[in-house]
């Protein structure tokens, strides 16, 4: 063969190779289970395995009713302007299926999905809540929620196989992510179907750049709306000093806001899970998070120059944490982030909440802080 024609089809073959890999990154045109990135498993330790055991008897037994997981252990009237009592979220049908999904539990995950399915679903997703006792569906969904259901699809088609249909249903919900929250190339929070809108910005953690990776549409259309996105999430940054993330970005405004003048926890934890999930954690944001981890001192909220702003802490932070111990596989981090959740486990076998994550005292259990620590021994 000629030497220049011979060296022509190397490099034209190295070029079709760096085509392929880079149009492959987020899945292409098709979604594949093989696409799904799964935890480092640090979980699996006969201590975590027997508490990940008692958490899932606790939420199965005492948590949980016909219509899905409560909002809280204690029942309400289901009448105030956020979930309460025995209400139930997308949230929550949401962190279990992925649960169920990661730890091959394949009947509990179909009866999740299938009340998920009777109770939530809607023409335009997932309605973000559901109220038993006045049998009322909310006519609004939160995209961050409907996302990490149509996640936890993709998980279960891993772990189970294509006859559940699970990877069909997953890219159909998807397609009503890209047609109600995407518009112009933006992610909004929550779409509205009694006035068929949106709302006008982006809270930061909602950005869940993996499962956004996995939704069906065409692969310039994603990284399109994923730098958007990184770019928005990145321009939060706070600083070097407190590497957390601000709330909410306005689209209309172009501007960043928080909730007076306060950062939440679990919120910037959420949006660095996101961004490790993805290769672009900031380092920073890491050793703050391990120093903090290995101290006991990751409080609920801090004002914007760092200093808390409470002296309470939560399950839910420690068990994102993990996740992100997992996510990086940091090891050390997990375990340091499990032994400070467990801090928060009811051990008494005399208290009804016993093997759950709540206030002996008061029974207050909340299910956020219940299912993200069930997820995290999953971990």
């Amino acid at each position: 063969m000629n030497k220049r024609w011979g060296f022509a089809a190397v490099m034209l073959v190295i070029l079709l190779a760096a085509y392929w890999a880079y149009s492959s990154r987020d899945g292409g045109e098709e979604n594949s289970k093989d696409s799904v990135a799964l935890p480092s498993k640090f979980g699996d330790t006969p201590q975590l395995i027997t508490h990940r055991e008692e958490l899932q008897q606790f939420i199965g037994q005492k948590l949980m009713g016909a219509a899905g997981v409560y909002t809280n252990y204690k029942e309400t009237d289901e009448a105030a302007e956020t979930a309460t009592g025995h209400e139930t979220l997308s949230e929550s049908a949401g962190l279990l299926m992925r649960y169920y999904a990661l730890t091959g539990q394949k009947e509990a995950f179909d009866a999740v999905w299938s009340r998920a399915k009777e109770t939530l679903a809607a023409d335009y997703g997932f309605s973000y809540r559901y109220s038993p006792l006045h049998d009322k569906k909310y006519t609004v969904n939160a995209v961050v929620d409907d996302l990490r259901i149509i996640r936890a699809l993709y998980e279960a088609e891993t772990a189970f196989g294509s006859g559940g249909n699970y990877g069909r249903e997953a890219a159909r919900y998807g397609g009503l992510v890209y047609e109600h929250n995407v518009q112009g190339g933006k992610l909004y929070d929550f779409y509205d179907e009694a006035y068929g809108t949106t709302n006008d910005f982006l809270t930061l953690c909602y950005a869940d750049f993996r499962s956004i990776r996995l939704l069906g549409a065409p692969s310039k259309d994603k990284r399109a709306l994923e730098e958007g996105l990184l770019t928005i999430v990145s321009g939060g940054y706070l600083s070097d000093r407190f590497p957390f993330y601000e709330t909410r970005y306005d689209y209309k405004l172009g501007k960043y806001s928080d909730h007076e003048g306060e950062i939440n926890t679990i919120e910037s934890l959420l949006t660095v899970l996101s961004l490790a999930e993805v290769d672009r954690e900031r380092t920073a944001s890491i050793t703050y998070l391990k120093q903090a981890v290995e101290a006991g001192t990751l409080y609920g909220r801090y004002s914007r120059d760092g200093k808390p702003a409470t002296d309470i802490q939560s399950t839910a932070a420690y068990a994102i944490a993990a996740m992100i111990g997992s996510t990086l596989g940091d090891q050390k981090l997990y375990r340091e982030s499990m032994e400070r959740m467990e801090q928060y486990r009811v051990e008494d076998p005399a208290s009804p909440i016993a093997g759950g994550f709540g206030n002996p005292a008061t029974e207050d259990v909340y299910s956020f802080d219940n299912l993200t620590a069930l997820l995290a021994y999953a971990y």
